[in-house]
């Protein structure tokens, strides 16, 4: 890890953990989800956002304003609004991803959850979604949320990481170490 990521990530760490007690001694942590989730929409959907907590050209009055009119659109919560504004503030807002993170592994841990990031080939039924939850979460011992993307680069099959666990059963993978092994022997 760089060492300007080592950075980001112990800034958003302690901001993480701030947001994350202030909300659990009020019994929000459905509302701290909700709000991660509104947070982690807009950073993946609007490059305007990630341009306003990623460039210095704006002032920290800019910023200010620009979180506060956003997480009152939003709706998020007062605590979430505050840190977003501390964070302007402070010209903290770069992390605000490694933030979105961070909370959602807070919010894991206390409901003993864990995530699976599943990339599959093609889009599961119901029915294949059940069965691959039943069998991480027999595997882990834990509550188990997917988080499932296709990727028809795959072929086949799908990719599982769950933790630092992967399992890998695409046809892709398959076929590269076909072609390893094709090319060590000949």
């Amino acid at each position: 890890m760089s060492e300007s990521a080592s950075i980001s990530s112990g800034i958003a760490a302690r901001y993480a953990t701030a947001v994350f007690e202030l909300t659990k001694d009020g019994d929000e942590l459905d509302r701290l989800e909700r709000d991660v989730d509104a947070l982690d929409m807009a950073l993946s959907e609007s490059a305007d956002f990630r341009g306003l907590i990623r460039s210095p050209i704006y002032s920290r009055d800019d910023q200010g304003n620009a979180v506060a009119a956003i997480a009152a659109s939003m709706e998020l919560s007062g605590t979430m609004a505050n840190a977003l504004g501390l964070m302007a503030s402070r010209r903290r807002l770069f992390v605000l991803p490694q933030l979105v993170a961070a909370l959602r592994q807070l919010i894991a841990d206390e409901r003993g959850e864990v995530t699976a990031e599943v990339h599959t080939a093609t889009a599961l039924s119901d029915g294949q979604k059940a069965r691959l939850a039943a069998s991480l979460r027999a595997s882990v011992r834990k509550e188990v949320k997917m988080n499932i993307v296709v990727d028809e680069s795959l072929i086949g099959g799908l990719v599982v990481r769950v933790g630092s666990k992967m399992i890998d059963t695409s046809i892709a993978s398959r076929l590269a170490a076909l072609q390893n092994t094709m090319n060590e022997v000949g």
